[in-house]
């Protein structure tokens, strides 16, 4: 590799690219709005679970599970299109993900019932890999480390939610006008991102002149896909068809090591074998899928269903809840995230990750055992939430896909760390609700249901902080692109 890109990196200049007018100010705006639309689908539904479950005539575990079909589309196309984009351009590919997560919004908001509205989730999970695009778009500007790493926390801290505002005014709406007003907001805003892509965006094709390998992203898409769906029913417990998990995990093992073999063959792969033997790759990516699958639906949809629960929690209305919840911990995220951003350099981002994570842990054990009694504890560990998973946990795993993705393939383990998240946040919503229904079935006073699923949840991150240690720590050499 040429050391020229150091020496601009150094020197923070921004790459010759096309950045059309308005320079990085309007970049940041259109990257912001991809984000915003994009995260909107994810954050603004939280407080909207319970309605939609009333409205719609079924169960908070079904709708639960729109969640996870929505996360996981978006963990398969994470899978493939960050790398495609690097071939055909990363801002048609970004048009077309939020364009079809505008018309999916679209679709859900006249969903008859819980079918349709499965379908049009996972329609809308193309757009999974969103953030990561824009993170990519964004290093492919900025060259300077420190901007770039503040930049990079400031974005991807709107993976945490739009500052609290987002789930205040889903709340509110659905409070007067029902689940489809949301919806039809979500496909507004996402029109209009659409519109700033298309008008502003740069458009850079890093490895223009490959071949898209279509065999390698079927095989790896089935392979993941299979495993997900055994994972999502073995979460079922009791209720679980173990003879499909386990046809479900054969299935996934076999088509990998296909995979593995055709990828090793093959002169221009999705993914190179090499890659995926590093432990930057594999620590991370497992790393993700942990901490996801512990905190988000613990927070989203455990604490606020919680929150919500007339007999055996404290009765608050959808926008109380956003409110006192999910706004607070959304905006102390958004605020927390760039300094994260900056710092992990400094501090080192496995050592901030541990903390994050492990702060995360306790504050679960916390709800697990005195905010499922006390509504002023369970406000103030969701907000504090905020500044361990929202500010930090969720930072540092974005960013550490992008400064350790390698030079020559620099979608990669952006785009699979995306879907890692959006893999993690499926299963943790087929899972600790699943808990929680359990011990505390609609109309039962009881809280067993809530304090087993933190419990639960506690126990994933704090396994994540175990797997984090394999991450290796980033050198200087890795944040410029050189990944060794």
């Amino acid at each position: 590799m040429s050391s020229t890109p150091n020496r601009q990196a150094s020197a923070g200049v921004i790459d010759p690219v096309d950045t059309r007018k308005g320079g990085l100010p309007l970049l940041m705006a259109v990257l912001l709005a991809a984000a915003v639309a994009f995260q909107l689908n994810a954050s603004m539904l939280s407080p909207v679970l319970t309605t939609m479950a009333h409205e719609l005539g079924t169960d908070e575990a079904a709708v639960g599970l729109t969640q996870t079909a929505f996360f996981t589309g978006g963990a398969m196309c994470g899978l493939f299109l960050p790398r495609l984009s690097d071939i055909v351009g990363r801002r048609k590919i970004l048009l077309i993900m939020l364009s079809v997560m505008a018309l999916g919004g679209v679709i859900a908001a006249l969903a008859p019932n819980i079918g349709v509205l499965m379908f049009a989730r996972a329609l809308q999970g193309i757009a999974g890999p969103t953030i990561p695009m824009t993170l990519i778009i964004l290093r492919s500007q900025v060259k300077n480390e420190v901007r770039l790493g503040t930049l990079l926390g400031l974005v991807a801290a709107i993976n945490g939610g739009v500052a609290g505002v987002d789930v205040l005014v889903s709340g509110w709406m659905a409070e007067h006008w029902g689940f489809r007003s949301v919806f039809w907001l979500i496909a507004i805003v996402g029109f209009i991102a659409v519109a700033m892509v298309a008008a502003w965006a740069p458009e850079s094709k890093p490895s223009s002149g490959i071949k898209v390998d279509w065999l390698g992203a079927v095989l790896l898409v089935i392979s993941v896909c299979s495993i997900t769906l055994a994972v999502n029913e073995a979460g079922k417990a009791g209720a679980a068809n173990w003879f499909m998990v386990i046809v479900g995990v054969v299935i996934g093992l076999c088509f990998f090591a296909v995979f593995w073999k055709w990828e090793n063959k093959h002169d221009q792969p999705l993914v190179a074998p090499k890659y995926l033997k590093r432990r930057s790759t594999w620590g991370l990516l497992l790393t993700t899928v942990l901490t996801m699958t512990g905190v988000f639906a613990a927070v989203n949809g455990v604490a606020v269903s919680l929150a919500q629960n007339p007999t055996a929690g404290f009765s608050m209305s959808a926008d109380a809840a956003s409110l006192f919840l999910l706004a607070p911990y959304a905006l102390i995220g958004l605020v927390v995230g760039p300094f994260a951003g900056r710092f992990a350099p400094v501090i080192g981002y496995g050592n901030l990750l541990r903390i994050g994570n492990a702060a995360s842990a306790i504050l679960l054990v916390l709800l697990a055992f005195l905010g499922v009694n006390s509504k002023i504890t369970l406000i103030v560990a969701v907000i504090l939430l905020g500044i361990t998973y929202a500010g930090i946990g969720n930072i540092v795993l974005n960013n550490l896909g992008v400064v350790n993705s390698p030079k020559d393939n620099e979608g990669f383990l952006p785009g699979m760390n995306s879907a890692a998240f959006n893999l993690g946040a499926g299963v943790s919503f087929a899972i600790l609700p699943v808990f929680m229904v359990a011990g505390s079935p609609a109309g039962s006073d009881s809280a067993a249901g809530y304090t087993t699923a933190f419990l639960v949840a506690a126990v994933i991150l704090a396994i994540s902080v175990a797997t984090s240690l394999f991450i290796p720590k980033v050198t200087a050499a890795e944040a410029e692109g050189q990944v060794v």
